[in-house]
Parts: structure tokens; sequence; C-alpha cells
């Protein structure tokens, strides 16, 4: 059995989304330099001591940090951080595929954010990376047929983070969703590996019929501010969305669209646009 078989992540083919589908993430190297990243916080800043502490110097797994983090900003009346914290941490911890794909979200951000220095950042601060990990407790749950507390935790996220993926979605990992504000995903949509998205993107549907009826984010697709797709359309492998465009078909891999509706208006200079950032229109200057 293969590393990522053994993480629960099943290889792609050629005919189905690439979700998860790369190198397992280190998560013991990962683990170690969140916590070395947090005593040296704890050093440095003695009024965030008691945060660090608890979310990551006092836990001995990344599942337990994950579960604490979660249920600090998470927990309320209806559902304590006595009763979240567990639950969530019994999530991590009996499937870590899941843990996995938070890691390799993790050392995205970190990776194509100029304004990270740290991969604790996100961890604590980062609502993008909040949401998302959020998003990845509740399609556990919705997989496990346990609906109701899915749509709960969707609700949560929506009313903490602003961002509201529907547990059903399916979402790979290496995502960077940055800042986040107003991000919202539908129930069919899909997103593979390695993309990164801005806040106020919308994959939606268009109308009320039911089955796949939301959008394909191939890998490497970079999708700017505002942008909205709509339908069960196709972004395809390395394309890039120009801010504020609102894409009703299908865009070709490795294309550039801007407008209202959008078309193509370049060929991106990238293989993988989400992992440069580079946010520029092929033709005519920034998107």
């Amino acid at each position: 059995m293969s590393e990522s078989q053994q993480a629960g992540i099943l290889p792609a083919s050629k005919n189905t989304p690439k979700l998860c589908a790369g190198k397992v993430a280190d998560l013991q190297n990962v683990w170690e330099t969140l916590r070395a990243e947090a005593e040296k916080v704890a050093a440095d800043e003695p009024t965030l001591r008691h945060l660090v502490n608890d979310v990551i110097l006092s836990k001995e797994t990344l599942a337990a940090a994950l579960g604490a983090r979660l249920a600090r900003r998470l927990a309320r009346e209806d559902m304590p951080r006595v009763s979240m914290e567990p639950l969530l941490t019994d999530i991590f911890e009996k499937h870590p595929h899941v843990v996995h794909a938070a890691s390799r979200d993790l050392l995205a951000m970190f990776q194509r954010d100029p304004a990270c220095f740290s991969p604790l950042e996100p961890l604590l601060f980062f609502k993008g990376f909040l949401a998302l990990t959020t998003y990845r407790v509740s399609h556990q749950l919705w997989q496990d047929g346990r609906r109701w507390l899915a749509l709960y935790f969707q609700s949560l996220s929506s009313e903490v983070f602003a961002v509201d993926i529907h547990p059903a979605a399916r979402i790979g990992c290496g995502l960077l969703l940055d800042h986040a504000t107003s991000f919202v995903v539908g129930e069919t949509a899909i997103i593979e590996d390695d993309v990164s998205i801005l806040h106020e993107v919308t994959l939606g549907g268009t109308g009320k019929d039911s089955g796949d009826r939301h959008p394909i984010i191939r890998s490497g697709v970079l999708l700017g501010a505002g942008a909205k797709i709509l339908g069960r359309v196709e972004i395809g492998t390395g394309a890039k969305v120009g801010a504020g465009s609102v894409v009703l078909s299908d865009v070709a891999p490795h294309k550039t669209v801007a407008g209202v509706p959008a078309v193509v208006v370049g060929t991106s200079i990238e293989q993988m646009p989400a992992i440069e950032m580079n946010q520029t229109l092929d033709c005519c200057g920034n998107i």
C-alpha cells in the first residue's frame, strides 16, 4: 500500500478529478515547524502566550491542534467548546487524510501569500484556512452520513467566517483561499488540487434543477477577486479568470478570460498560475 493510500487519499486517473492526488505532506515536519514558531510567539509576545499554548504547545499532534483552534472559533451556547473540541479532534484523528489536506492548505498559503511569513499564521489568524478546514470537517461528516451535523458546521462557517461551502462539494488539497470573505461554493462543485482563489468568488448554479449544476475548477487555476462562475462549466487546467468576471461557458486550459460575460483575452504565461500568483491579464495589465 502506498503512502497516499495509507493516508486515505485515492490516486487520480485520467477521468477523475485530481483531489489530494499529489505527494502526502510530511505531517511531522509541519507539526515541528508549527511548535517552533509557537514557542517564538510565546516568548516574543506574552499577550498571545495563552493562545499559542492552548492551541499548539499543550497539544501532541496537529489533529489535536486543529480541533482546538476550530473549537475556539466556532463554539457557542448550543455546542460549547467542551463538547465541540473532542468531536473535532476525533474526526481529525480517525480520518488522517483530512489532516493531510489541511497541512497542504497551510503550506500553500505560506508559499503563495507574500503577506504570510509563517505557516503558523494561517492556523491562528487566516479565516480562509479556518473556513476551508471547517469545510473539510463538514465534508467528512457528510460522507459519513451525518448530514445534519455537516450542515450545522456549514452554517457556523458562514456565520463566523462569511464563507459558505456546501458539505457535498468536492475540494482537493493545496488550496489558497486568500482573504476568503463572501466565498460561496455550491453542492456539486469540484475544485481540484493546487488552486488559488481570492475573495468574493462564487461557484454557483444557474437555476433550481438538481444534479450536477456547479462548476469544475481544474488544477493550477487562479480565480481573481469577485469572479462568478455559474453552471456546470469547466475551468481548464492552468487557466486564469480575471477579477469581477462572470464565466458562463467552459474555459480551455491555460487561457485567461475576463469580462462580463467573460471572453478569452490571452494565454497564461505560467503552467500553473495558482502557484505563481501572477494576477495580471496576459494582454492588458492587472486583473
